[in-house]
C-alpha cells in the first residue's frame, strides 16, 4: 500500500472515530469501569514514567514541532499555487485522525465517565441560597485562619516564599494525605512542569493545561504565586483521569486543604472562596457583602494583585480563543462550556453538608 492510499484510509477513519466516541460516550458506567478505572490507569502511569523525569515539557515541544510543520506546509502550498492540494489535504486530515485517536485513547474518554460525586458517594441535590451562605461563611472562616497563621497580620497580603519547582515537588504530598480518605484519588509517577508557552497562555487567560499526548501537567509559570499550588493540584487531577473542569477544581481544592503546607491550604481556600462568593453575589448581594466584611484585608490585597496581573494581558483576541475553548468543552460532554469551572460550588456544598 502506497503512502497516499494509507493516508486516505487513515483520513476516512476520522468520521468513524467521531461516531464511535459519540456512541460509547453514552455508556458512562462502561467507561468508568473499563476505561477510567481500567486501561487508562496503566496508560497514564506509563506516560508519566516516560516523560516525568525530563526537565522540560515534552508535550509543548511536540506541539511546537507540529505547528512549525503545519505552517511550513501551508507556506509551501501557497508558494506552489496550491499544486497537489488534494493529497496534501488528505495528509492533513490523516494527521488529525491520528491525533484524535491518540487523544481519546490516552485521556479523552474520561470526559464521559461517571460524575465525581458518585465516586465520592456525595448526595447530589439543588442547594438553597441559605446553604450556599453557610458553606461560604465556613470557607471564609478557614481562609481567614490560614491567612492569619501565615502572616500574623490581617492586613498583609500573603507572599509564598517557595519556588515554583518546589511547589511541583510538594503537590503530590496533598494527594498522599487525600488518598487515605478517598483511595480513588491516588497519584504516582509525578510529571508536572512549567509550560513553554506560558506567555501565550497568559494572553489567552489560562493558568495551566493537561497534555494528554505526553501525560504532562503544564502550569503557566507567569500566574500569581498564591494561586500556583491550587492550579498545580487542578492539573494533577486531570492527570489521574478527572477531565471535567469543576471536578478537577474540587479535587485540587481537596488536595490543597489536606496538604501539610500552609501555603497549599491557603491556595485551596482561596480558590474555593472565590467561586462561592461569586455565586452568592449573584444570588444575594447583601449576604455576600456580610461575608466580605469579615474577610481579612490582606486577602483582598492578594485578590487585587491577581486582578492587576491578568488585567495587563487583556487583548482583543482572547475572547475568540475562549469561544473556541468553550466549544471544545461543550463537544466533550461539558454542556456549560467554560462556565463548568463554576460548578465546583455544587461539589463544595455537597462536601460541607
Amino acid at each position: 500500500m502506497n503512502s497516499f492510499k494509507r493516508n486516505l484510509l487513515i483520513a476516512l477513519l476520522l468520521p468513524i472515530q467521531i461516531l464511535i466516541v459519540r456512541c460509547i460516550g453514552t455508556k458512562t458506567a462502561w467507561i468508568e469501569h473499563y476505561y477510567s478505572n481500567g486501561i487508562y490507569i496503566p496508560i497514564s502511569k506509563t506516560l508519566r514514567f516516560l516523560f516525568g523525569w525530563i526537565p522540560f515539557s515534552v508535550g509543548d515541544v511536540l506541539g511546537l514541532i507540529l505547528l512549525f510543520l503545519l505552517l511550513k506546509n501551508i507556506c509551501n502550498l501557497i508558494a506552489s499555487r496550491f499544486k497537489n492540494i488534494l493529497p496534501k489535504t488528505i495528509n492533513f486530515i490523516a494527521v488529525l485522525s491520528l491525533l484524535h485517536f491518540v487523544f481519546y485513547l490516552f485521556w479523552g474518554l474520561n470526559y464521559f465517565r461517571e460524575p465525581l460525586y458518585k465516586s465520592l458517594e456525595f448526595s447530589k441535590s439543588k442547594y438553597s441560597t441559605e446553604q450556599l451562605f453557610k458553606v461560604t461563611k465556613k470557607i471564609a472562616t478557614n481562609f481567614n485562619e490560614v491567612h492569619q497563621e501565615i502572616t500574623n497580620n490581617d492586613s498583609v497580603a500573603v507572599k509564598i516564599p517557595i519556588s515554583r519547582n518546589l511547589i511541583y515537588k510538594l503537590a503530590p504530598q496533598g494527594f498522599e494525605n487525600l488518598v487515605k480518605i478517598y483511595p480513588q484519588l491516588s497519584y504516582s509517577n509525578p510529571s508536572v512542569k512549567s509550560s513553554l508557552v506560558s506567555l501565550f497562555q497568559s494572553y489567552n487567560g489560562t493558568s495551566g493545561y493537561f497534555n494528554p499526548i505526553s501525560g504532562e501537567a503544564q502550569v503557566n509559570h507567569q500566574i500569581p504565586i498564591t494561586s500556583y499550588p491550587a492550579t498545580t493540584c487542578h492539573e494533577i487531577a486531570h492527570q489521574i483521569g478527572w477531565a471535567a473542569e469543576n471536578e478537577a477544581n474540587f479535587i485540587g481544592f481537596l488536595a490543597c486543604i489536606h496538604h501539610d503546607n500552609l501555603y497549599f491550604k491557603y491556595a485551596g481556600y482561596r480558590m474555593a472562596f472565590q467561586y462561592c462568593i461569586g455565586e452568592l453575589q449573584k444570588r444575594d448581594a447583601n449576604l455576600a457583602t456580610q461575608i466580605k466584611r469579615q474577610i481579612n484585608r490582606g486577602i483582598f490585597k492578594d485578590y487585587k494583585n491577581t486582578y492587576s496581573h491578568w488585567k495587563k494581558y487583556e487583548n482583543p483576541i482572547e475572547p475568540y480563543i475562549k469561544k473556541g475553548y468553550n466549544s471544545y468543552l461543550k463537544a466533550n460532554n461539558q454542556s456549560k462550556g467554560i462556565k463548568s469551572y463554576n460548578y465546583v460550588v455544587d461539589l463544595l456544598i455537597a462536601y460541607y453538608n
